[in-house]
């Protein structure tokens, strides 16, 4: 996905981008959006929302969000692979390439796996996990999905959550734990993360902590 929306209060600095890539200003007496890099923008009455939206399924940061809902319907296709049916803004809106990956390896499951064989209860799990992301980076300028304890075993760790081989210091913070680190040592195990190009999208995940079928 393209583009990106930024919220401001008044007299706030404007902080999205330069001001060549500023496509579309909505504002009201108390915020002000602002549309960076949008490569379409349609403006639509909201008696004609439903023509625009109306197929998608819950908006996971929607005041609506009905968990049990995304759940029913992503379960409806259990032949589906998971990351998929993710991505499929029909069964849950929100789910981007990004997430998909991230919420695959924090599921431990590759994108690969049918829905239908999740371990009993891993789905809504998934679902309500997918929600706390999501929120947690709503006004994050940078997309977050890591745990800091969790990027290095515990020296009490039992002998399958320690790496198999020595992880390199970090200085900074990693911000996500597969997508974007290709051939990298993976921030629980130390295998490198492995990387697949489908229909012009990555997919990345950890062949050690994630099972299931892979390409």
């Amino acid at each position: 996905m393209d583009g990106a929306w930024r919220v401001y209060a008044p007299g706030e600095r404007w902080r999205g981008g330069p001001g060549h890539q500023i496509r579309a200003v909505l504002a009201n007496t108390e915020h002000t959006a602002v549309g960076y890099r949008l490569p379409v923008l349609e403006l639509l009455r909201t008696s004609e929302e439903s023509k625009a939206v109306g197929h998608l399924g819950p908006d996971l940061l929607g005041p609506d969000w009905d968990p049990g809902l995304a759940v029913e319907r992503l379960a409806a296709a259990p032949d589906r692979p998971l990351g998929e049916a993710l991505l499929d803004q029909r069964n849950l809106a929100g789910i981007g390439n990004v997430y998909k990956c991230e919420l695959c390896f924090l599921a431990r499951v590759t994108p690969w796996l049918p829905v239908g064989a999740l371990p009993e209860g891993a789905l809504p799990r998934l679902v309500a996990l997918a929600h706390r992301l999501l929120d947690a980076n709503r006004y994050r300028p940078t997309r977050t999905t890591t745990v800091r304890a969790e990027r290095r075993p515990r020296p009490d760790a039992p002998a399958p959550a320690r790496p198999k081989r020595p992880l390199p210091p970090l200085r900074v913070q990693e911000p996500l734990y597969v997508y974007g680190r290709d051939r990298r040592p993976c921030l629980r195990c130390g295998t490198p993360i492995r990387k697949v190009d489908e229909a012009d999208r990555p997919t990345y995940w950890c062949p050690s902590c994630q099972s299931g079928p892979t390409p």
